[in-house]
């Protein structure tokens, strides 16, 4: 359920905006998606997980805290960060 250490290198590395830069916003976005897509393969197997359930609504409400943060920031940030996530379908 959790990320590889490997997979959160390249999600650094794909939308940070300087080496190691692990605090922007697109950063923890990117994260959180790949956490949350994990736990939703997850519970397509375990459908009665109540307790990882809460934890994955605890990371959505996290994502949409930070990608609101971004939107009000700068709306290109935001539109290009949720285009190549695949967030808004």
């Amino acid at each position: 359920m959790s990320i590889t250490v490997e997979r959160k290198a390249e999600l650094i590395k794909e939308y940070g905006k300087a080496e190691g830069d692990t605090g922007s916003p697109e950063v923890q976005v990117a994260i959180l998606t790949e956490r949350i897509t994990n736990l939703t393969e997850h519970f397509k197997s375990h459908r009665k997980d109540k307790h990882s359930r809460r934890g994955l609504l605890m990371l959505v409400s996290r994502r949409r805290s930070l990608l609101d943060y971004t939107r009000g920031k700068s709306e290109d940030r935001y539109q290009s960060l949720i285009k190549s996530l695949g967030i808004r379908r």
